[in-house]
Parts: structure tokens; sequence; C-alpha cells
């Protein structure tokens, strides 16, 4: 039997990215500082405070020649 899929992909991150988080309690923007298997360092540009999390990243958009931090 046949039926539509819908496929969700980790997105392959990166020490040095910088990011923006929408939709989570997470929100906001963020510099990625370490990467391991499962895990993912975080560290907010503004108020310098980093927190380790699960890695959580799937592809929504890339925007070119934005501001960062935002608005």
């Amino acid at each position: 039997m046949k039926h539509d899929v819908t496929l969700f992909k980790t997105y392959p991150v990166r020490e040095g990215q910088k990011i923006r988080i929408e939709d989570s309690k997470r929100s906001g923007d963020w510099e990625i500082m370490e990467v391991t298997e499962n895990k993912m360092t975080l560290k907010c540009p503004i108020s310098g405070k980093e927190l380790t999390v699960d890695r959580f990243c799937f592809l929504v958009q890339e925007l070119k020649n934005e501001e960062w931090p935002g608005q």
C-alpha cells in the first residue's frame, strides 16, 4: 500500500556556524561552539550564555547577507 511520507533530515551543523532558531524554547540567535555525535554547545552572542543540548536542528531555510544577531 502506498502512502504520503514526510522525510526529515538532521542538518549537518558545524562549529562556528551562526544560526537563528524559530518556534522553540531556544528561539533566538546562537553560535555553535562545539559539535559531537549527539550533542552541541550553543552560545548566545548577546548574553554570552552557553548551553549544551541534544542535536536537534533541521534545515528550513538558509538566509544570505542577513543581520546577525537579529534585532
